[in-house]
C-alpha cells in the first residue's frame, strides 16, 4: 500500500510537471507573436515618417535579431541533452 501511493503521488506530480511545461510553452510562443520591439532611437527616427511599411520593416528586424540568440541557445540545450540520452541508452 506504501508504495502504490508514493507511485501515485510520483505520477501526480508527473502530470502537475508536463502540464506546467505545457502552459509555460503555450504562453511563450503566444506572446511571440504579438511582440513588438523598437529602441528608442529607431522609435525617433520613424515616428515622424509616413511610410508605415518601413516602420514595419525596421520592427520586424529588430525581433529577427533577437530571436536568433535564443534559438542558438535552444540548440545547444537540445545537442547536449541528445548526448546525454544517448550516454544513457550505452550505460543501460
Amino acid at each position: 500500500m506504501l508504495s502504490n501511493g508514493n507511485s501515485q503521488k510520483s505520477r501526480v506530480k508527473s502530470q502537475k510537471y508536463v502540464l506546467t511545461n505545457v502552459c509555460f510553452l503555450l504562453f511563450t510562443c503566444l506572446f511571440f507573436l504579438e511582440g513588438n520591439a523598437q529602441c528608442a532611437m529607431c522609435r525617433a527616427s520613424l515616428q515622424n515618417e509616413a511610410n508605415k511599411s518601413v516602420a514595419e520593416g525596421v520592427n520586424d528586424g529588430i525581433v529577427y535579431l533577437m530571436a536568433i540568440p535564443y534559438i542558438l541557445v535552444a540548440g545547444v540545450f537540445y545537442a547536449v541533452w541528445r548526448l546525454k540520452q544517448k550516454k544513457k541508452e550505452v550505460v543501460q
